[in-house]
C-alpha cells in the first residue's frame, strides 16, 4: 500500500463511527474488561462472531439495575436514539418482540473527511440467535458513500448479586477497515465502550 492510500485510508477510518456513531475517546466504563483478558470467544444459541475477521474487539460491564431493564433497553430497538447520542435513526423491519429472524434499520452520520464526502452510515441489522434476557447475536452491512463493513455482534447478559454483567464481542470485516486493521480495532473498542457507557447510564437511571 502507498503512503498516499494508507494515510487516506486512515483519514477515512478515523471519521468512520463504524456501527456506533461519532464518538469521542471514551474510557472503559466501570467494570470493562478488555479483549485481550478474555479468551473464549462469546456465542447465543451456540453462534459467535466472524472467526476470519481481522477487526474485533471484547469488553463487559456491570450494570446495578434489573435484568428486564437493561434487555428492554437493549432489545427495544426503536428508541435507542432516545439513549444512544450517536445513533440518528432505528426502525424496525417487522413487528412483534425481536426474535431470531427480526430485522431492523439504523443510521449514524459520517462527517467529511479526506477521502469521503459526509454521508450517512445505514445499518441493517438481522438477528440470527436470541435468547430471551440471556443473550441476542445479529449480524448485517453498513453501508455509507464508498463504505461497506460487514459486522457480526454478539451480546451476553447474567444476572448478577449486583445487578447485571453485560458482555459483548463484536467483529468487522471490509475493505475499509481491512486496509488499516489498527486503526479500525481502536475505533470498534471505542464504539462498544461507549455503548456499554450509554446502556448502563440509561438502565441505572431508570432502576
Amino acid at each position: 500500500m502507498t503512503a498516499t492510500r494508507s494515510t487516506g485510508v486512515r483519514a477515512a477510518l478515523r471519521a468512520l463511527p463504524l456501527v456506533a456513531g461519532l464518538l469521542p475517546a471514551a474510557v472503559a466504563p466501570a467494570g470493562a474488561v478488555s479483549s485481550g483478558s478474555l479468551t473464549r470467544p462469546l456465542t447465543c444459541e451456540g453462534k459467535g462472531v466472524d472467526p476470519h475477521a481481522q477487526v474485533r474487539y471484547r469488553t463487559e460491564t456491570l450494570i446495578h439495575a434489573p435484568l428486564r431493564t437493561v434487555w428492554r433497553l437493549q432489545t427495544d430497538v426503536e428508541r435507542w436514539p432516545s439513549w444512544q447520542p450517536s445513533v440518528t435513526t432505528a426502525e424496525r423491519l417487522g413487528h412483534g418482540p425481536i426474535r431470531a429472524g427480526s430485522a431492523f434499520r439504523w443510521t449514524v452520520p459520517v462527517p467529511p473527511n479526506p477521502a469521503t464526502p459526509a454521508t450517512e452510515l445505514e445499518i441493517t441489522s438481522t438477528v440470527g440467535q436470541l435468547r430471551h434476557h440471556s443473550c441476542v447475536r445479529w449480524t448485517g452491512p453498513a453501508v455509507g458513500e464508498g463504505l461497506r463493513i460487514d459486522g457480526v455482534h454478539v451480546w451476553d447478559f447474567t444476572a448478577t448479586e449486583g445487578g447485571v454483567r453485560v458482555r459483548t464481542e463484536e467483529t468487522h470485516a471490509g475493505p475499509q477497515v481491512d486496509a488499516d486493521v489498527p486503526t479500525a480495532s481502536e475505533l470498534l473498542r471505542r464504539s462498544l465502550e461507549a455503548w456499554l457507557r450509554d446502556l448502563k447510564t440509561a438502565a441505572e437511571g431508570r432502576g
